[in-house]
């Protein structure tokens, strides 16, 4: 009987996880701000990536094309995320099979499905789970194409890497380790890189001559690898064509990172310069649990040293990004875990191999271990993603509120307007129709920004307003008290509150004019 694929059961086990309670959570302030680009034309998109966001451009042109098909309820946001790190953990699972053996891929893919990080960012309208699938697809490819070199296998390679440069710029600090391994490759054959096939014959054969190799029938049959001369000056290319793979990835990225570099100013105003202790507080960070980010790394450390030089790839593509963007972030403020979610899978592998060499029993017990003790955090994510998870900011509270209230020649204002928490998208998405945004002089789809430019002179725009609504972050008893300058000070002279409403993260109070006004 023909065994079922490694990648089934992963893939099954990711999409079922990453689907339960994927609406639960309302939409957060990053998915806000996804959701705001998405639904702008490609022109406005153009404007904004040319002013504040070129990093993501790409990944809101894709969800841009997302939502004119499927809409942009919560869900539908969230479903290509979903997608992704449903096809990361089916290729974790056949890369696990070519790099150890299929019972490896298969618990690697078990074990990334279970954890919390891949529920967090494969339940985000973000470019996270994207980038993270990337990375996978385009290291199997490289195993690929050194193995079996090929001009159509190097530009599948080189395809992969510029579509992973365009959805997270970051995530191309896995080039240090495919350099790695691809140079080891070159200079010692593809066991010295732990790239060759556990079933791969001994006899070395050229990228530029005949290959005879058997056809693999599934996930574990022998790929016969091809090896180089062990020589620098050999006969062997597959130096070369990686080198020669990169360009067009290079012509296609370049332009987006120059650009995105004269954005970080603002777009990372919020980010600290990286300091050590943020190293060992990563694996809790991108697993989004800590416990079973020490669990990971644990087991992934056993499976290294089992692997030994087998290992060389994993242990770097899960290393050399964390270290690179380190070492930038302590002088560049670049440092924020989510950016390295794409080193996961190769922890996961790597966490496979050492389960491999266990029983089959204990190996799920592992599994099972990593998911219960998962368990809080999972729930825990699906009730809000804003970090802390005990403090969640409910936009949807609050627009119910306003709905509730809302009559004809209403207003809204809010404070803060420049403010990553996004109030106004928050409100604008829950509500559909809100009340008129007085103090609004030209929205952030004109400005090609994500923030709304406000009348410089409020007592004025805000003059014959009969009711406003006022929303303000946080908790205040005085509302009025918290807005601060001209706008503070003209809400405050011309108008009285009426009502307070108390929303987590937030405060709504309905304010009237005076009578003397």
């Amino acid at each position: 009987m023909r065994r079922l694929p490694v990648w089934l059961a992963p893939a099954l086990l990711t999409l079922a996880v990453t689907l339960t309670g994927l609406g639960s959570a309302q939409l957060w302030r990053d998915e806000l701000a996804t959701w705001s680009a998405a639904t702008r034309s490609p022109g406005d998109l153009a404007r904004l990536a040319g002013t504040i966001d070129a990093a993501t451009g790409p990944y809101y042109l894709l969800m841009h094309c997302w939502t004119r098909v499927f809409g942009d309820s919560t869900i539908a946001l969230r479903v290509p995320a979903v997608l992704a790190m449903t096809v990361a953990a089916g290729l974790l699972a056949v890369l696990g099979a070519r790099l150890v053996d299929r019972r490896a891929g298969l618990f690697a893919g078990l074990l990334f499905a279970v954890l919390p990080g891949t529920s967090r960012y494969g339940q985000e309208a973000r470019p996270y789970a994207l980038a993270t699938m990337l990375a996978v697809l385009a290291t199997l490819l490289l195993v690929t194409a050194l193995r079996r070199p090929s001009w159509a296998r190097w530009a599948g390679y080189a395809v992969a890497v510029a579509a992973l440069g365009l959805i997270h710029l970051i995530a191309l600090t896995l080039l240090a380790a495919h350099a790695l391994v691809v140079l080891v490759t070159w200079w010692r054959g593809p066991a010295a890189a732990g790239i060759a096939s556990p079933a791969a014959g001994t006899m070395p054969v050229h990228d530029n001559a005949p290959v005879h190799h058997a056809i693999p029938t599934h996930d574990s049959a022998p790929v016969h690898d091809s090896a180089p001369t062990g020589r620098p000056g050999g006969r062997d290319r597959r130096i070369w064509r990686w080198v020669i793979a990169l360009v067009p990835a290079a012509l296609v990225v370049a332009p987006l990172l120059l650009r995105a570099r004269a954005q970080r100013s603002e777009q990372l105003s919020w980010v600290d310069p990286a300091r050590l202790d943020d190293l060992s507080a990563l694996p809790g960070g991108v697993a989004q649990s800590s416990v079973v980010g020490g669990l990971l790394v644990g087991v992934a450390a056993l499976g290294a040293a089992r692997l030994g030089r087998r290992a060389l790839l994993l242990v770097s593509a899960m290393l050399l990004p964390v270290l690179l963007l380190f070492a930038v972030g302590t002088v560049v403020p670049l440092w924020v875990p989510r950016y390295l979610v794409f080193v996961v899978p190769f922890a996961c592998l790597l966490a496979g191999a050492a389960l491999a060499a266990v029983a089959a029993p204990a190996a799920v017990v592992v599994v099972v271990l990593a998911a219960l003790l998962g368990l809080p955090d999972q729930a825990a994510l699906r009730r809000t993603h804003e970090w802390p998870r005990s403090a969640p900011v409910d936009y949807a509270g609050a627009a119910r509120v306003i709905a509730d209230g809302q009559r004809p020649g209403d207003a809204v204002v809010y404070s803060p307007r420049h403010s990553w928490l996004f109030l106004d998208l928050g409100i604008e998405y829950h509500l559909g129709d809100p009340p008129r945004d007085v103090l609004v002089t030209e929205d952030e789809v004109r400005r090609g920004d994500l923030w709304a430019a406000e009348c410089p002179q409020p007592a004025q725009c805000l003059a014959g307003t009969p009711r406003v609504w006022l929303v303000v972050s946080g908790r205040h008893a005085e509302p009025l008290a918290a807005v601060p300058g001209a706008k503070g000070d003209a809400l405050r002279t011309d108008f009285t509150v009426t009502q307070v409403w108390q929303r987590p993260g937030l405060t709504v109070a309905l304010l009237t004019s005076r009578p003397d006004r």
